[in-house]
């Protein structure tokens, strides 16, 4: 490099100059002072015999060529006494170029290495060139433009652990002069910039590239803040929330607190409290660990800690330390809990650090090392500013993780859907607003008027008689193999109590044959319970029976204690087919949001249902227009569709074949929906409105009119509705789906037969068109279709 100007963006040109400094020494050389005047005339000599000190200039070189003349000159500023406690240098400004230290700095960055590049951590390239600005509004024009910030260095030791450097300037031999060319700076100028310290690009326009002369150095008085800014990074790494997400997160934290002890070879676990059944439990995080718990997820404190560690830690909330684990192992013959923790995963010392507010203990700081002794109650005394801050974040993260979990309760079992959520906060902050100032807080009713109801479901055919003949299947299969047991049972004892209860079993199993009644099953569990176990018990000590009696037992269900082969499967179907029904119902549902925005939730029962409500008082902010019913109509029967198909793609791979129907209840007239607390979801208003809920539970077991034919079907979509209107515009809807393969050309239109309190409802059927599978292109009726997969 042969100027100190190469490579730097800045509207100062440097020049390396003792000027200032130097006349200093011209008003000393006058002084009254004997031995002041007799330094300064020799400080001064040197000068004359080397002008260019006083000119200044660019090139590095002449550093060294006149390494010993400013040494000499600036020997007052370095107090050779001082220069092994004091970190100082001498240097131009916004450069690493450092021309004079303290031994002290010198021994600093021998100890960082060779390959270390010394560098402001917190000044970027644009802020050193605006900063340079600030220094020429200052210097040149008068505005007292107070800029002043801490600057820092990062500096590794000799072991690699990074200590930091405060940087505080001394710019009092600095001289500024502007070039002829320079624009001059007016007050326009000025307030223009007040407001625009981070756009580069005006600043570059008032203050070109060199339009001004740097003459002089600068003095840097540095501080070793490594406590300080330890302590800061700890609070800085807590308060960040996406911090403590980071993978890196653990890392860095291991990193600070190497700087705050000022030791390479430590590391840092957690553990959490519980509370309420006093047990330490494993932080789940990436990279977390826990010394205390070692390979647990959760142990009671009890036997996590001995009796004097558990008073300190649970009741003093205090601190305490082990300096030597291996001494205090074979001290304690291995029976302290929390030090055979540390011994077996050759942990040398450690800290504990109590995690504490008024309420109790939240957790424990966990600071361990590889290495006896480095470890002990002198060194944790530097805890004692950190701790405030763990306490703040460990507080936080449990509110944090206890909304969480109030939020995934609300979402799994009383979710308020995102379209209403709105006037539930709405009325929340009401209600807060009135509690904090003393008046009565009451949560006030939640309801929408005027909205239209969408009703539609697809329920599964025939389940309750599927459900009766796998229990009826599992109870035969049990009793089959009690009756085997005891048939044996009376040749290897002869006694006439085992005639009666085979005598019982026959008549359970005639029972399950020809008159299957809704508390057959509990009769013959408890039977089973009370006689049949009791009498197994007995049996097994018979070498002849045991090996049946395993085998009864190995049919069991482990839960249940009863076969539970034929309802397994039973269960399963209706479960595969409700998640993949739901899971089709809830994607497709945010598309539907997407066009209008409407209240939406589902049930799942034998099928799934869903309730849809749409109009002016749900939506916040968009305007009603019957277009978007009309539209979320259509959109009901094209996912119903879907879901049909869906179905019969899956079916031959459930355990048991069932079919499934689909319904939707058409209401053309808007009504009011309020929101039940006691019930936690939404329900209609009024005694008309009522009749809605009593036709939605009543309906799909509903006949046709006349007939003993219930109005669902297997392979048709049934659409229930009261007036002509209704009928016109859905038959709009089919002729629409027709065009596109959905549906068939066979429209049915019936009445259905009086419900309590309901008359004069009508319904359209028509059936589905389903293709094989998700990629085919084949058509199929719902016969066609079963034939199809059973070919």
């Amino acid at each position: 490099m042969k100027d100190i100007n190469e490579n730097i963006d800045s509207p100062l040109t440097l020049k390396v100059s003792f000027n200032t400094v130097l006349k200093e020494y011209d008003t000393l050389v006058k002084s009254g002072d004997s031995f002041e005047a007799s330094h300064a005339k020799k400080v001064l000599e040197i000068a004359e015999k080397n002008p260019v000190l006083r000119e200044g200039f660019s090139d590095p070189e002449l550093l060294n060529t006149y390494k010993e003349e400013i040494a000499f000159i600036l020997r007052d500023t370095f107090n050779p006494i001082l220069t092994n406690n004091e970190i100082k240098t001498a240097s131009v400004p916004f450069h690493n170029l450092i021309f004079n230290a303290s031994n002290r700095f010198k021994s600093i960055m021998n100890n960082a290495g060779k390959d270390y590049d010394l560098g402001i951590i917190n000044m970027h390239d644009n802020d050193r060139y605006i900063i340079a600005c600030t220094l020429i509004l200052n210097f040149c024009y008068g505005y007292k433009l107070n800029l002043k910030r801490p600057f820092y260095y990062e500096i590794p030791d000799e072991n690699g652990i990074l200590r930091y450097y405060k940087i505080l300037y001394n710019a009092d031999f600095t001289e500024i002069i502007a070039h002829e060319d320079a624009p001059k700076i007016t007050i326009d100028d000025y307030n223009e910039l007040l407001d625009n310290f981070e756009n580069i690009a005006i600043w570059k326009e008032k203050f070109p590239p060199n339009s001004y002369t740097f003459k002089g150095f600068v003095i840097a008085n540095i501080f070793d803040v490594t406590d300080d800014q330890s302590i800061s990074n700890i609070k800085s790494s807590l308060i960040g929330q996406h911090k403590r997400k980071d993978e890196g997160f653990m890392k860095d934290f291991h990193e600070i607190f190497q700087s705050l002890f000022g030791l390479k070879d430590i590391h840092v676990g957690f553990s959490t409290h519980n509370k309420s059944n006093d047990t330490f439990e494993r932080v789940h995080g990436k990279g977390m660990t826990s010394y205390l718990l070692d390979n647990l997820d959760s142990v009671s404190c009890e036997d996590a800690l001995c009796e004097w560690s558990y008073k300190r830690l649970l009741e003093d909330k205090h601190y305490f330390s082990v300096s030597d684990v291996d001494a205090a192992y074979k001290k304690s013959h291995g029976d302290a809990p929390h030090i055979k923790a540390l011994f077996d995963q050759k942990i040398k010392s450690a800290i504990f650090a109590p995690i504490a507010n008024n309420d109790g203990l939240l957790g424990v700081l966990e600071i361990v090392s590889h290495k006896p002794k480095i470890l002990n109650s002198i060194i944790a005394n530097k805890l004692v500013d950190v701790m405030p801050f763990i306490v703040s974040a460990v507080e936080r993260s449990k509110n944090d993780q206890d909304n969480l979990i109030k939020a995934v309760i609300q979402k799994e079992c009383t979710s308020i859907h995102e379209s209403v959520y709105w006037r539930f906060e709405k009325e929340a902050k009401l209600f807060i607003m009135n509690k904090n100032r003393g008046k009565e807080a009451i949560f006030r009713k939640i309801a929408f008027e005027k909205v239209y109801p969408l009703y539609g479901q697809i329920d599964v055919q025939g389940s309750s008689d599927a459900r009766n003949k796998a229990t009826k299947d599992d109870l035969t299969m049990q009793l089959e193999l009690a009756k085997s047991i005891l048939l044996k049972a009376n040749k290897v004892e002869s006694l006439p109590i085992y005639d009666q209860f085979t005598f019982q079993l026959n008549q359970f199993i005639n029972d399950l044959n020809e008159n299957f009644q809704v508390d057959s099953e509990q009769k013959i569990i408890a039977f089973f319970k009370q006689d049949i176990e009791p009498l197994l018990s007995h049996l097994n000590a018979y070498d002849a029976l045991q090996d049946m009696i395993s085998e009864y037992y190995d049919h069991l269900d482990n839960q249940a204690s009863e076969i539970y082969y034929h309802r397994k499967d039973f269960d399963e179907t209706i479960l595969k087919i409700n998640k993949t029904m739901a899971k089709i119902l809830d994607e497709k549902q945010l598309e539907a949001q997407a066009m209008y925005p409407h209240y939406f939730e589902r049930f799942k029962t034998d099928g799934v249902e869903h309730n849809m409500y749409i109009g002016e008082s749900i939506t916040k902010d968009v305007s009603f227009n019957p277009i978007y019913l009309y539209n979320l109509r259509l959109w009901q029967m094209q996912i119903m569709c879907e879901m049909e198909n869906m179905h019969y793609q899956m079916r031959e791979n459930l355990p048991i074949s069932l079919d499934v129907a689909s319904l939707i209840l058409v209401f053309n007239q808007p009504l009011s929906i309020s929101f039940r607390m006691d019930e936690k979801q939404f329900d209609v208003d009024g005694t008309y409105n009522a009749r809605y809920e009593i036709v939605k539970k009543r309906l799909d077991k509903a006949f046709i009119k006349g007939t003993k034919e219930r109005i669902t079907h297997k392979g048709k979509l049934t659409i229930v509705y009261s007036q002509k209107q209704d009928e016109i515009e859905y038959l709009r809807y089919v002729e629409f789906l027709q065009s596109k393969k959905m549906l068939d050309h066979d429209v049915e239109i019936f009445e259905i037969e009086d419900l309590q309190a309901v008359t004069g409802l009508k319904a359209l059927r028509v059936s589905v068109l389903y293709n094989k599978d998700s990629d085919s292109k084949s058509l199929f009726t719902y016969n066609d279709l079963i034939q199809e997969i059973n070919a």
